[in-house]
């Protein structure tokens, strides 16, 4: 089974509102139903990869401090954070594309940090089942976005609920997770 490509995601996204595939999703030629599809492909990208999943999160990330003292964020990172059992002096967050402690009202660190960090990732850089999942969301904010349709957003919401399941038991399958990968949980069992 092929991966689906950028062009297959839009010329899906494209389909559901009525109109016919495209050869290319790049040049000046094309359509500006396909910039627009291009666009809320890339949003709904973005905006599910923001919850974190396993294949585009980093534990124990090491984030080495710049001459200034100040810990510089690769420019795809989507969220970051530090585990509190292990810093509980700091309480990070991303500031632009650097980090800031607003425990101590302060962007310079005095050590690197080792965190745990979600990652912006390609399209094309995606397991398939997520693929499917976000061309799939995307289709359904499309068509509402062109169409305003109920019924085609009421079909694509039931193709999108079966595919956010499969990209969850894909993602729950691959990071191997037990109750006792949660601190508070193992907590309450090891009383």
């Amino acid at each position: 089974m092929a991966l689906t490509s950028k062009l297959e995601a839009v010329n899906t996204m494209i389909g559901v509102v009525g109109e016919s595939p495209v050869n290319t999703i790049s040049g000046t030629s094309v359509p500006v139903s396909v910039v627009t599809a291009l666009n809320v492909l890339d949003e709904v990208n973005k905006e599910i990869q923001s919850e974190g999943w396993h294949f585009n999160t980093e534990h124990v990330y090491a984030l080495i401090r710049d001459a200034s003292n100040k810990i510089n964020l690769p420019a795809n990172t989507l969220k970051v954070d530090v585990p509190i059992d292990k810093y509980n002096d700091i309480d990070v967050v991303q500031r632009g594309t650097t980090l800031y402690d607003r425990k101590n009202h302060t962007d310079v660190f005095g050590e690197d940090l080792d965190v745990s960090i979600t990652f912006e990732l390609t399209f094309e850089q995606l397991p398939q089942q997520f693929r499917s999942y976000i061309t799939i969301r995307a289709a359904r904010k499309f068509a509402n976005r062109f169409l305003g349709s109920p019924e085609i957003e009421s079909f694509t919401l039931r193709d999108e609920i079966n595919s956010k399941a499969t990209a969850i038991d894909s993602d729950s399958e691959n990071a191997d997770r037990n109750i006792f990968d949660n601190y508070d949980v193992l907590r309450v069992v090891d009383r």
